[in-house]
């Protein structure tokens, strides 16, 4: 298996979290919210080190570090805030496409292997490693800014 998009414990990193199908649902200040409430719990309790981060409609990227393996980190992260995204959606009164997202997230899960009812995030965060490399880490840091 590749070493080319996995993480290391004490490793810092750039990586993007991707929505399936690129659907935009961070265009909801209250989405967005809860993934930067589900984020900060990472930082506090996890070990998660966060220099630079950004919310897109569809994705998220950042650079972070972790002192345990940052894979483990985002795998909780990305599961967690899935079922809580996933359920302020059927909850919200105001979401409009409440119905489409349900039948997207099925979808999506229908493609992956498992028994998964729904799938929120794609697969995989892509991790580019930035440690010994300090022009990679200004260059990623100025791309989220």
């Amino acid at each position: 298996m590749s070493e080319k998009y996995k993480t290391h414990p004490n490793g810092t990193f750039f990586v993007t979290l991707t929505v399936v199908g690129w659907i935009d649902i961070f265009t909801r200040f209250e989405y967005a919210d809860l993934l930067i409430k589900n984020l900060n719990f990472c930082i506090d309790n996890k070990g998660l080190e966060v220099y630079a981060y950004v919310i897109m409609p569809s994705h998220m990227h950042m650079v972070a570090y972790s002192a345990r393996n940052l894979g483990d980190t985002l795998r909780d992260f990305k599961s967690y805030t899935a079922k809580q995204l996933m359920k302020a959606i059927s909850e919200n009164p105001q979401e409009s496409r409440k119905e489409w997202l349900a039948y997207m997230f099925q979808y999506f899960a229908g493609k992956e292997k498992g028994n998964r009812q729904n799938h929120f995030w794609q697969d995989g965060n892509h991790p580019i490693a930035l440690d010994g490399k300090p022009d990679w880490f200004q260059q990623k840091v100025r791309y989220i800014h």
